[in-house]
């Protein structure tokens, strides 16, 4: 844990701050699910004192989450006066595309589970759409969610879904120092408490379900690959642990590097 989360908070606020002056935008459009990851973005860019439009997007989402996302709202607006916030049900657009796509994958032999995780991703591409909408119409830039055991440990997010963002104020955070901050905020406590998913699945699967391994747990098996660590260093569950964070980093690396280009020769130019 930090030493000192005033100063992490601190240097986040400034970081955010700085960015958009330098950028010449006005101010940060966040997606907030009423998971703690957004809660904890949501907040900190309120404390730069710029606007911050908070966005609801449910599709098909739980009553529990839009009611955590709907009270954390209420917690910025009382703590904070550069808050806008908005509902966009994108249920009816998600269902149109799938209506336009039933069928039309029959066809080309995919896999029934792998047009299951297509429309799962749609479902979060659809809200980066929307979240750039409203940041362009307003000159603001969208703040990224993830912290970095999604983003750089098992690659846990949509490529150009809730990946598509200006910054990311949060991705150098373990879960743990995310929960940690949240905390030291006062954030709702039902938000810290809540078990983690990515609601993109109507039957509310959490990230520990899909991913098989929790956050702590996955934290704590990047902190041993970091030291050289490999999974035959470790018996049972850490064995197990170490090999699904090493199977979704691997598969998921493509999401966490440039996108790789042709460079011609110079030969071939001329």
């Amino acid at each position: 844990m930090f030493k000192d989360n005033s100063k992490i908070i601190n240097f986040i606020v400034d970081w955010l701050s700085d960015y958009c002056d330098n950028n010449s935008v006005d101010g940060f459009v966040v997606g907030v699910s009423g998971g703690i990851d957004s809660a904890l973005t949501s907040t900190l860019c309120c404390m730069t004192e710029k606007p911050v439009l908070c966005i609801q997007m449910p599709i098909h989402q739980s009553k529990n989450e839009i009611t955590r996302s709907s009270n954390h709202i209420k917690w910025l607006e009382q703590h904070f006066t550069n808050v806008i916030s908005i509902e966009d049900n994108l249920s009816s657009v998600y269902e149109e595309f799938v209506k336009s796509k039933n069928g039309a994958t029959s066809s080309l032999n995919v896999q029934d589970d792998n047009k299951q995780l297509a429309l799962a991703n749609t479902r979060s591409r659809l809200r980066m759409v929307n979240l750039y909408f409203h940041a362009t119409s307003n000159n603001y830039i969208v703040a990224g969610t993830g912290n970095k055991v999604e983003d750089f440990g098992v690659g846990f997010y949509t490529k150009y879904g809730d990946g598509g963002v200006d910054v990311s104020p949060i991705a150098d955070l373990m879960k743990s120092e995310v929960r940690s901050l949240a905390k030291f905020l006062k954030i709702n406590n039902e938000i810290i408490l809540a078990k983690p998913t990515d609601g993109l699945w109507d039957d509310t699967r959490t990230d520990e379900e899909q991913i098989g391994a929790n956050y702590d747990e996955l934290e704590w098996a990047m902190n041993e690959i970091e030291k050289g660590k490999k999974s035959v260093d470790f018996d049972g569950r850490d064995k197990e642990v170490i090999e699904i964070l090493t199977r979704f980093n691997s598969l998921n690396k493509h999401k966490m590097i440039p996108i790789p280009i042709c460079k011609i020769p110079e030969g071939l130019k001329n």
